[in-house]
This record gives C-alpha cells, structure tokens and sequence, in this order.
C-alpha cells in the first residue's frame, strides 16, 4: 500500500482519526479553540497523546483548504492510509454479509456521504475501483464526517470480475436502477447481499448490469426524475437494515 502521507480536514475527520488506533497520524494542526473542544468531547482519554502537535490560526489553516473550497473547523491532520483487509480474506467464513459495490462513482462528496451512511446502517464494506476511488480526497473525508474510520473499504481492480467471482461465493447482485419493475421493498433480503450504485450521470455500465441478479429501484414520486445517489444509498442501507433486523 502506497504509505504517502495526506491531509485530512474537520472536526469529525480529524477526532475520529485521532480515536481510532489502526490509523497513523504523523500531525494534527489545531486552533486553541479546536484543542479544547477535543479535551471536551474526550474527557476520559487524551487521544492527543504521543501526537505531534501545532498551534495554528484560523487564517493559517486557511491554506490548507482554500483550493479545496471547503471549511477546516480549525482541524487540519497529516495521515496514512489504513490497512484494509484483503475482501477474499474478509468474507471467509462469514454469512449475512451486506456490501455496497460504487461502479464508476467519482464525486468525492458523494462518495463521502455513501461511506457515512454505509457506517450509520452497518454496512459490511464498501466495493470501489482503485483508480477512480478518491483515497486521499479532502472533501471525501470530510463529507464522510469521521466515518472512514468505521468501514471496510476494499478497492479492487476490476469491478466486474469481483463481481463475477463474489457471486461464484453465494452473494446475490441487485443493480440499482430507478426504470428496473422490481422495487427493494419486494426483495426479502437474507444471505449475503451487494448493492451496486451506477455513476452519478449514467448510472451502471452495461457490462457490470449483466453481473446482477436482480434490477431494483426505490420508489419515489413519479413526476420526480430520481435521486441523488448518496440519498439513494442512505434510503436502501436504511430498509435493509430495517429488514435484516425483522429476519432476525
């Protein structure tokens, strides 16, 4: 894994980062302000401990998100990436297993919000494609508002194939589509399930359409064209696990 560090900006971005002992964190840049409000969200536990420390202006930070167009909150932290399982690894042996699969999927807002909802609904992983996957992504992290550091992210290199040889270990496909007949409320969603979100403009490829077992849509008022896809993903990581907890 490519071990070159990153800045990651916000509140719930940094704090979270700082919680979790997987992730190295080389640097925190903070306000005085943003310093005590740490030690007041974490009274029981210095999670600056053993952290390299700097005190920064508001206008100091600035620097660090004005190309980026996005507000730092005064938390501004230099990382590396995780260690994520290997997926081959991670489904052995396990049952009732949810992935969310991101076929073309590049908005970094977008894909941001999916990662806090895929956390929020306890998603088992997320599915992306290495190289259209916004790893180091400043706004990712923040709109994913600390919870990359809740989720499995596995970035394969070839959607389809992972696909292909997912369903070959019993999982069920369900393409989303907002024309598909079927509707999520009429699947009965047991066994191990992947949920795949086509790009923001275009949906599913057609090549990866043909690796689902099912086309679902969610059903919304029919003067309304459709979704935005982090809207989609949050109503159907809800209802499943709505409906796995009545299967239960």
């Amino acid at each position: 894994m490519n071990k070159t560090p990153f800045f990651i900006v916000g509140q719930h971005a940094v704090i979270e980062a700082l919680k979790n002992t997987n992730r190295k964190v080389l640097r925190v840049f903070l306000t005085e302000e943003s310093k005590k409000n740490i030690h007041r969200k974490n009274p029981k536990k210095n999670i600056l401990k053993d952290v390299k420390v700097y005190f920064k202006t508001k206008k100091e930070l600035d620097k660090y998100t004005t190309k980026d167009q996005i507000s730092h909150q005064g938390y501004v932290a230099e990382v590396e990436e995780l260690e994520q399982p290997l997926l081959k690894d991670f489904i052995r042996d396990r049952n009732n297993l949810t992935l969310v699969c991101l076929d073309e999927v590049t908005d970094p807002r977008n894909i941001g919000s999916i990662i806090r909802s895929a956390a929020s609904f306890k998603i088992d992983g997320l599915i992306v494609k290495d190289r259209h996957f916004p790893n180091k992504s400043k706004l990712m992290y923040k709109s994913a508002s600390g919870c990359v550091e809740h989720i499995n992210i596995f970035q394969v290199s070839n959607i389809n194939s992972t696909l292909k040889n997912l369903k070959d270990k019993n999982f069920w496909v369900y393409g989303f589509n907002s024309n598909a007949e079927k509707k999520i409320t009429d699947i009965e969603w047991k066994g191990n399930n992947i949920l795949v979100f086509g790009s923001e403009g275009f949906g599913m490829r057609h090549h990866t359409a043909k690796y689902a077992d099912f086309s679902v849509r969610i059903e919304i008022n029919k003067n309304i064209e459709s979704l935005n896809i982090s809207n989609s993903a949050a109503i159907a990581f809800h209802h499943l696990s709505y409906s796995k907890k009545n299967l239960d």
